[in-house]
């Protein structure tokens, strides 16, 4: 299993500065996971130049490796389905150039976000569908099927299908969009083969499932992960449950935070994941680094220490 860094987390550095610090002091590190479009700062790498001229590509590539570095998946979270059309069309804009940016780096990941429509056509307003508790919530998550999500879909699947065969755009399963577990990732992956699941662990920990038996259910249909853990406040979930409007407020408050890894779990549930990856379509495991009480270079050091103990990385 390869290590990577989701390098978003380095964003206010330098390209060079970021490789430098991560050639040092994350040696099991070998895999960059660049973002190049949607919500992401997208600072390491220009996109539309890289399509644009084939020499600055072969020179980006060759850069990369110089460090001894490979770049493990193009990243473009974004929101390809937002019910303004400027923005919905910049996304899916940023995702087909993702993918085609891609192929001509010979890399086979695109990591993304399913994305999330309004309640209904008509408004203006993302609107998460995940029950119906009342009766104005009921049937939101189909609606929103019928009218823009198999529609959009179907159009992204083809564009990438039509770039390459073996292309794998891979959606995170991330609440605030229309894919957030087993069941609505099984609905969009029935669009097309180039839909595959991104598996982070922090998300699906908070939301009480359980990312092995999510493994297991979806293994090979599994085409890429982030390392990334979650810590809960005892105090704070008796009071407030998972559902909390403060967030991403007064970390310190809340019922749960992301984390580093080892932090949330420890050593022994970690080397099972890494070793039931092994199982799946997921050949990396990118450290995204979101813990609010670490700083990004110390929280990636530490999990590459950590997730290198755990059996992923360069010398493990």
């Amino acid at each position: 299993m390869n290590l990577a860094v989701v390098l978003e987390a380095l964003s206010d550095d330098p390209l060079d500065d970021a490789l430098e610090f991560l050639r040092a002091l994350a040696p099991a590190v070998t895999g960059l996971e660049v973002d190049v479009g949607g919500y992401a700062p997208a600072r390491h790498c220009d996109m539309r130049g890289l399509l644009r001229d084939a020499v600055a590509r072969r020179k980006f590539a060759a850069h990369v490796s110089s460090f001894g570095f490979t770049i493990s998946a193009l990243n473009a979270w974004g929101n390809p389905l937002h019910p303004e059309p400027e923005v919905a069309q910049r996304h899916r804009d940023d995702l087909i150039e993702a993918v085609r940016l891609a192929v001509d780096l010979g890399v086979d990941r695109v990591v993304a976000l399913a994305g999330c429509p309004a309640a209904s056509l008509g408004e203006r307003t993302p609107a998460f569908a995940a029950g119906g508790w009342l009766p104005y919530l009921e049937g939101g998550w189909d609606r929103q099927w019928r009218e823009v999500v198999e529609m959009e879909w179907t159009k992204i699947v083809a564009a990438a299908e039509a770039e390459s065969k073996e292309m794998r755009i891979c959606l995170e399963l991330h609440p605030g969009t229309v894919v957030y577990n087993v069941d609505t990732f099984l609905r969009v992956a029935e669009i097309g083969p180039s839909i595959a699941a991104n598996l982070d662990p922090s998300h699906l920990f908070w939301m009480q499932m359980d990312p092995l038996v999510v493994i297991e259910r979806l293994g090979p249909l599994i085409g890429y992960s982030h390392a990334k853990d979650t810590v809960f406040d005892p105090q704070e979930l008796a009071l407030n449950g998972v559902l909390d409007r403060r967030w991403p407020a007064a970390p310190d408050h809340l019922a749960w935070t992301f984390a580093v890894p080892g932090r949330g779990h420890d050593r022994s549930w970690w080397t099972g994941f890494v070793q039931a990856l092994t199982r799946t379509s997921a050949h990396t495991l990118s450290i995204e680094m979101e813990d609010p009480f670490v700083s990004a270079r110390d929280g990636i050091a530490e999990a590459s220490s950590f997730l290198e103990r755990c059996g992923a990385g360069a010398t493990s």
